[in-house]
């Protein structure tokens, strides 16, 4: 199913959490300090990581902002619950995901396997699927994006927002339907981080020359990638 490095410094967690995800067909190590996470992190061994904000030697927030320098590795951030600043800062760093705890294992899983398929290697057809509009270029082979000729580094969930917004570029795309094939559940009214992910996304993209945003909000609709 996937390797997966969990950084706690609960053990029992770590331990609960390992055997539910080995039964679901994960290949599951944890570790319990920050700086050994983020080596562990770095290694390349695994396809996604469980962070937690807590943690001793270096804390989760250091630990992705230090990951996300060299590494796109997807990571689901453990926060705590009712803490919403917890939750926004872990997205803005870079965070693909996030689980207030405590949480349930069946919706760990699930969220796994939606990052995971989101970075699983592709069709042929999606695999040849390049576009090429607004001064942006975005190959789905390579999973990269490149603006005006400078590359752009994005995680995986803002690749697929910005994917589906150039397919319907100069269209309404519906937050519901964004939701449903982005993060691979429907829209929750208390869920905010669609909006995190397009807000940064819409950061790294940048104005246009004159000054207008690519990616335009829709009050209560959805997003809009703007053409000239």
């Amino acid at each position: 199913m996937g390797k997966v490095l969990i950084i706690d410094d609960d053990e029992e967690l770590c331990e609960l959490v390992s055997e539910y995800l080995t039964v679901e067909g994960f290949d599951v190590e944890s570790v319990n300090d920050g700086q050994s996470g983020l080596e562990a992190a770095k290694s390349g061994d695994y396809e996604l990581a469980i962070l937690d904000v807590m943690l001793p030697k270096m804390n989760g927030f250091d630990v992705l902002r230090n990951l996300r320098e060299t590494s796109k590795l997807p990571v689901i951030m453990l926060t705590a619950r009712g803490d919403d600043m917890e939750r926004i800062v872990g997205l803005e760093i870079g965070a693909d995901d996030y689980l207030p705890k405590p949480f349930n294992p069946r919706e760990l899983a699930a969220r796994l396997r939606a990052i995971l398929r989101r970075t699983a290697e592709h069709d042929d057809d999606d695999v040849a699927e390049k576009l090429d509009i607004d001064g942006i270029q975005l190959s789905a082979a390579a999973r990269t994006v490149v603006r005006d000729g400078e590359p752009i580094n994005l995680t995986s969930v803002e690749f697929e927002l910005l994917a589906n917004l150039l397919r319907e570029a100069g269209k309404i795309v519906r937050k519901e339907d964004l939701s449903e094939s982005v993060l691979e559940r429907k829209l929750s009214p208390f869920d905010r981080s669609l909006d995190m992910h397009v807000s940064n996304l819409r950061k790294k993209l940048g104005t246009r020359a004159d000054g207008s945003d690519r990616i335009k909000t829709v009050r209560s609709v959805g997003y809009i990638y703007t053409l000239v």
